[in-house]
């Protein structure tokens, strides 16, 4: 069976979505070796990932493509593409699924954030340019779930969302739990923990007492709640500083604006600190000296970041919605995410208890025992056989 799998969001620029696109390809691609199946594989690649991809295996093909992500030519450039590798099964990690697929098609569907939060602080285009964006993510999306073969989805309550809201069948919708990354195998232990803040300071060390939060800025993230909460914590003389760690982008840019409204970065110290992108190599020294890792989002599909944390043996205070309860369990202390008030008492809650921080971290460690990436690629392999019957 020759098996495409569109891999345009490899690798760490893709963020979450790359994180999740670059091991299941890899592992179904181990996997397959070891079990000896028999599969071939054309791996669908970006020019900026292409070199990324190192693969010394004649039953795997890469094939550059140049159409970007979410644009009007993957709609005509991906089904070409496709068409030219004579495949059994095309499988998509993202919604972002060409109209017209000339195979059979398994779709991963991460979330529904952008049908929950069609709002215009999400983009950097126009009004009526966004309009029209939302339409055809739209349309987009339900024509995939329609075509679709198969739908993954990565948690039990994307898989009720999808169904609530686009009435698709429960039978065609597979759950696959992603997995948690053990970053401390490629810990640089020399790393000192050097951050430039946006005023241009370099720290030297990190300060005593931070709370830790890796990833994007993105609306639905809560993070200007967050500076909010910080804000509180600065009129109170706390002496606890906020550790955002984040790819630079538009909507960092906006929260350091943010920020300084808020006057939490000033020249004599900054109470948030803006890490920039941290390789996961040195993240480990963040998780590892930070009091907590604290997940403030209204809206997540899965949840990687809190079970990363988790596996740094980092005590995790997270927000109650969506599929959160789901992913953490009873590994990590909830709050409201909308409470300033409870999320101020939590907060407070975690540092002065030392048996909590203990007893999260204990089953934080046992939690993450139940989310396996070669599992994840195993059931994915499983839904793939399906999907050609």
């Amino acid at each position: 069976m020759r098996i495409g799998i569109d891999a345009r969001f490899y690798g760490p620029s893709g963020k979450g979505l790359g994180r999740y696109t670059q091991e299941v390809v890899d592992n179904i691609i181990s996997l397959s070796r070891i079990n000896e199946s028999g599969f071939q594989f054309v791996i669908f690649l970006s020019p900026d990932n292409f070199d990324e991809f190192v693969i010394s295996d004649d039953r795997v093909e890469k094939v550059k493509v140049t159409c970007p992500w979410y644009s009007w030519r993957e709609q005509f450039e991906m089904p070409r593409h496709i068409r030219r590798a004579k495949l059994d099964l095309v499988h998509f990690p993202h919604f972002n699924v060409p109209i017209f697929v000339p195979t059979k098609f398994v779709v991963t569907i991460h979330d529904l954030i952008l049908t929950h939060f069609p709002t215009m602080r999400a983009t950097t285009k126009s009004r009526l340019v966004y309009y029209f964006k939302n339409l055809a993510y739209r349309f987009v999306l339900s024509t995939a779930l329609r075509q679709a073969d198969k739908i993954i989805t990565v948690s039990q309550f994307t898989k009720e969302d999808i169904i609530a809201n686009f009435k698709v069948r429960p039978d065609k919708i597979a759950v696959t739990y992603e997995g948690a990354a053990d970053l401390s195998s490629g810990s640089d232990t020399s790393f000192c923990a050097k951050i430039k803040s946006e005023d241009g300071l370099i720290k030297t060390s990190l300060p005593d007492d931070f709370l830790l939060y890796v990833g994007s800025a993105y609306p639905h993230k809560n993070l200007e709640r967050l500076l909010s909460v910080f804000s509180r914590f600065e009129e109170s003389g706390s002496s606890l500083y906020l550790v955002l760690a984040g790819k630079s982008d538009y909507f960092y840019d906006r929260l350091k604006k943010e920020a300084e409204r808020r006057a939490l970065t000033k020249k004599e110290g900054s109470r948030v600190i803006f890490a920039g992108y941290v390789p996961d190599k040195e993240l480990i020294q963040l998780y590892s000296h930070a009091k907590a890792y604290i997940f403030p989002s209204l809206y997540e599909g899965f949840g990687l970041p809190p079970l990363e944390a988790m596996s740094m043996s980092c005590p995790v205070l997270s927000s109650s919605s969506a599929s959160l309860p789901e992913i953490l369990g009873d590994a990590a202390l909830y709050f409201n995410p909308e409470d300033e008030k409870d999320i101020i008492a939590k907060i407070n809650l975690v540092l002065s208890n030392e048996e909590l921080r203990e007893e999260l971290v204990k089953k934080g460690r046992e939690r993450i025992k139940m989310f396996d990436w070669k599992k994840c690629a195993q059931e994915t392999i499983d839904i793939y056989l399906e999907a050609v019957k």
